[in-house]
């Protein structure tokens, strides 16, 4: 039951080899400030909160296609660990955990062998850490910086925290944004700020985190992400997990039509990640298929998606296995740290 491209509209799921996939989107290399353009960008809250309120009765997905599409939610997650008692060996075992996601035995009987998660997300004194624990696989570390979560230390130290963790070895960085700048309507300083981020990340990739919950309105979500991407971010991410509002599908379904409008006006992709409160199986499902309709199928890939999740995985392990055996397993068999 391997697969790469997850349709809920044909009797099986399609299969290809079980690994991640090799596909690579072209950098965003941004493009100058419009504010003619973010100042026309509106939010019609009541009708996203509408849209967003149909979607989990929208979709079904049953047996063989459930569990396809969990195996890919997998393969799409960032397994993440950002507590402040983080240790060297949480780090290691959370890194076996992203190599080996699902118990062999499982991923046998799903055709699924070699499947992993899509990144290990830490912070900068476990990057080399999570380096040496995934050496030998294709699946990157990525590193929260620039004074995560409030975003409010010295700008030079932002800036070199990300040169820090680049040179330690991480490939993607996530940053967070001053929600100052959005409060007030600078758009040139958060330009100016993404920017500089960007340039400091060299080849690593960068995930732009906008604190959603912290922003306010709709609107100012759309106008921070479509600033954000003008700037250079190759993901727009929605929250740092430690707000009191993280992910939600109205701010979802905001961001990923600016990216769409993005996509559109200029030609490039720019990848999402939602993070924070997304810990059942059923609700990746949710935001997979909201991908699928509102992007298309490419978006479904690792370069392009990914999922914030500490405890996601376990929910989706423990589906996968009462797919294969027809019995749940307690959750604590199923834990990760």
């Amino acid at each position: 039951m391997a697969e790469a491209h997850l349709d809920t509209k044909t009797s099986s799921p399609l299969t290809e080899i079980a690994q991640l996939p090799s596909l690579h989107a072209p950098r965003n290399d941004g493009t100058p400030l419009d504010l003619d353009w973010v100042m026309a960008v509106q939010a019609n809250t009541s009708a996203i909160e509408r849209r967003a309120a149909t979607l989990p009765g929208r979709r079904s997905v049953k047996k063989d296609h459930q569990a396809a599409w969990l195996c890919k939610a997998i393969s799409l997650i960032d397994l993440t660990t950002l507590a402040g008692d983080d240790s060297e060996g949480r780090v290691r075992r959370l890194c076996a955990k992203a190599r080996q996601p699902v118990a062999q035995p499982i991923l046998e009987k799903l055709g699924m062998e070699g499947l992993t998660t899509g990144a290990v997300c830490v912070y900068h004194d476990m990057v080399p850490t999570a380096v040496a624990a995934l050496e030998g696989t294709n699946i990157p570390v990525a590193a929260v910086s620039t004074g995560f979560p409030a975003g409010l230390s010295p700008f030079h130290l932002r800036i070199a925290e990300i040169g820090e963790s680049v040179a330690a070895g991480a490939k993607e960085i996530d940053i967070v944004i001053s929600r100052r700048h959005v409060l007030t309507g600078n758009w040139q300083a958060l330009y100016d700020e993404m920017k500089d981020m960007r340039a400091a990340c060299g080849d690593a990739h960068v995930k732009a985190i906008l604190a959603t919950g912290e922003l306010g309105t709709l609107r100012n979500v759309a106008r921070a992400s479509l600033v954000c991407m003008m700037a250079g971010a190759d993901f727009i991410k929605t929250s740092t997990g430690k707000e009191p509002v993280n992910a939600t599908l109205p701010v979802t379904l905001t961001m990923i039509r600016a990216i769409r409008d993005y996509q559109d006006r200029t030609g490039v992709k720019v990848g999402y990640k939602p993070a924070g409160g997304i810990s059942k199986a059923k609700d990746a499902l949710v935001y997979l298929a909201m991908i699928k309709d509102e992007l298309g199928d490419r978006w479904l890939q690792p370069d392009l998606f990914r999922f914030g999740a500490s405890s996601l995985l376990g929910d989706i392990e423990r589906q996968l296995e009462h797919h294969v055996t027809g019995a749940y397993s307690a959750s604590w068999r199923h834990a990760i740290g």
